[in-house]
């Protein structure tokens, strides 16, 4: 299916005459344009792309269906009447270029996060290249818990997975990697620094890697020799709960209620150690929707692909996520993330 006639719906549901779109993620999504400077001008008839001169020769190439117009020589009033109600993104537009738009478009549309919705359900190219990443990731994954030893820093193990990725496939990383050893695991978003793993811990490894602009997302924990049986039990409980969560996974299951099944078992035993949703939608982007949280609106449907990543994090001692990306089908769910989840010992 065309991508912009995802679009028609929309126009008439919100009495638009057209939409402007800015945001990079959406321009490359509708039009197939993956520069760095431009915008889109849709309406039911006309597709217009206007950028720079140093893209256009690229558009022409990557948007076949879309015209291309060269953004010195181009008003936004030589392509339509500015009259018309024209909705824009206004999440994702900064307050000086809306003051931009503004002077320009006299009826101006707000569309909150209608468009990251109509993302949210891959199509079978999307869903190729998201599990083409979720590969090399897996891929990844194997090679470094092979290469690293106790004595390495975690920013060096970070460097080889990133070194690897590329290597293998992937364009660049869906995210800065997250290696973080010991103590360093209670930190959801540590940064990988010149701290060495040592014998006794556990490693929180979270990365992927992007094929044609598409991500993937990963998430296992390791145990650098032999751990402590407090470490062993965390890491056990919070895998239950994933292997739970990944269960109720199906068409038609309310993304809220399965946080909260992870965050009332999760806080039962580890009190304020998980503060973060269940999970969030991946593609274009490594987080977009729909949300697996407190605060989810949104029910799962077919062409949805989603992470699953409970975990603990206890202050001064460790830290446990196991994430699994995961794409909602017809009949249940297809784990994309292929990886064991056995908690592995690196001597």
């Amino acid at each position: 299916m065309d991508r912009c006639e995802k679009l028609i719906p929309l126009l008439r549901e919100k009495g638009l005459d057209g939409l402007l779109i800015t945001d990079r993620k959406n321009v490359a999504y509708f039009s197939g344009f993956s520069g760095s400077s431009g915008y889109l001008l849709i309406t039911e008839h006309m597709r217009v792309l206007v950028t720079d001169f140093r893209y256009t020769h690229q558009a022409s190439i990557q948007a076949k269906e879309f015209e291309i117009r060269d953004s010195a020589g181009t008003k936004p009033g030589d392509i339509i009447n500015t009259s018309l109600a024209i909705g824009f993104e206004n999440k994702s537009i900064g307050y000086d270029e809306y003051c931009r738009y503004s002077d320009v478009f006299a009826n101006l549309r707000p569309l909150d996060d209608e468009l990251v919705k109509l993302r949210s359900v891959k199509d079978d190219y999307e869903i190729s290249r998201i599990s083409q990443a979720a590969e090399i990731a897996d891929k990844a994954f194997s090679h470094i818990i092979t290469y690293m030893k106790p004595g390495m820093t975690e920013a060096e193990v970070a460097l080889e997975l990133e070194f690897y990725m590329r290597k293998n496939g992937a364009e660049k990383l869906s995210f800065d990697s997250i290696i973080a050893s010991g103590a360093n695991g209670a930190m959801p978003h540590a940064t990988p620094g010149q701290k060495k793993i040592c014998d006794g811990e556990l490693v929180v490894m979270d990365f992927g890697c992007m094929v044609d602009g598409y991500c993937s997302d990963m998430t296992r924990t390791v145990a650098i020799g032999e751990v402590s049986d407090r470490h062993i039990e965390v890491y056990n409980d919070v895998l239950a709960v994933q292997e739970t969560c990944l269960g109720m996974l199906s068409p038609g299951v309310n993304c809220r209620d399965v946080h909260m099944y992870s965050w009332e078992t999760l806080n039962g035993k580890y009190k304020d150690c998980y503060g973060h949703g269940l999970g969030h939608g991946v593609g274009l982007e490594v987080h977009e929707l729909p949300n697996l949280n407190s605060r989810s609106g949104f029910s799962l449907v077919p062409g949805n692909v989603v992470t699953v990543e409970p975990g603990v994090y206890i202050n001064d001692f460790c830290g446990v996520r196991i994430e699994d990306l995961v794409l909602i089908t017809d009949s249940g769910i297809r784990i994309l993330s292929k990886s064991t989840k056995e908690l592995i010992k690196i001597l």
